[in-house]
């Protein structure tokens, strides 16, 4: 019996996203029973959406996050070794960036299932492709410290790095604004600061523009998810 396939499948970043599937992938995702989401909510609303018609009761779904025990993982890809093709989705964006379906990934690896990677909308390469700023040399950084002294030393360690490699992090949405007011007080005044917010949404907004320049107008981005970048140009 020949093995099924491993489809990483792009979530919207937003059920109100602008953002438009290939019709090829809605033929896909209507014909996959076997789903790996890393919640139960986003994953069947993404479904919902964009297969109206599939009956969400014939969804053999598994929960891939955080709090899933490590030995239950290693079932999640069964179905492929069966012959059945399985969809791995995340909460947004693409399966496996800044996001916990990598280490399904690795296992399908091992077990020599073959990788299908599908295009869709990642809020971390499209932040980076608006800023304006290095699309060579970046790194992300996920979420900087919440303790406010190792914050300050790391937005400072960022800055300095940020040189010659664009550095990228996220915080919690709700924390946001917090973020940001300690990015203007903690960078220098020519640092360039980008934030991508909403991307995709009819309330995008993506600004990038110097700290001096962030200080001079008031912004509110809380509850809104977000990717913020800087690069500096002076050591």
């Amino acid at each position: 019996m020949s093995k099924g396939n491993l489809y990483l499948i792009p979530n919207l970043l937003g059920l109100s996203s602008k953002y438009k599937l290939p019709k090829s992938q809605k033929i896909l995702i209507e014909k996959i029973q076997y789903y790996i989401f890393e919640n139960q909510k986003p994953g069947r609303a993404f479904i919902k959406k964009i297969c109206p018609d599939k009956k969400q009761s014939e969804l053999i779904v598994n929960i891939l996050n955080k709090r899933t025990p490590s030995d239950s993982i290693k079932t999640f890809l069964n179905p492929c070794l069966n012959g059945h093709d399985v969809g791995l989705i995340s909460d947004a964006g693409c399966p496996g960036i800044a996001d916990p379906g990598a280490v399904i990934v690795c296992q399908a690896h091992k077990l020599n299932i073959k990788i299908i990677p599908l295009v869709g909308p990642s809020s971390i390469f499209l932040a980076l492709m608006a800023s304006g700023m290095n699309g060579q040399e970046f790194k992300f950084n996920g979420y900087l410290p919440i303790d406010k002294t190792k914050r300050k030393e790391k937005i400072k360690l960022l800055e300095k790095k940020s040189l010659l490699t664009t550095q990228l992090f996220m915080e919690t949405p709700y924390r946001n604004d917090n973020l940001l007011n300690d990015l203007i007080k903690f960078l220098k005044p020519s640092t360039k600061l980008c934030i991508a917010c909403d991307i995709t949404l009819e309330s995008e907004l993506i600004k990038s523009d110097t700290i001096s320049n962030w200080k001079k107008e008031k912004y509110s981005f809380n509850k809104r998810p977000s990717i913020f970048l800087i690069q500096s140009n002076q050591p």
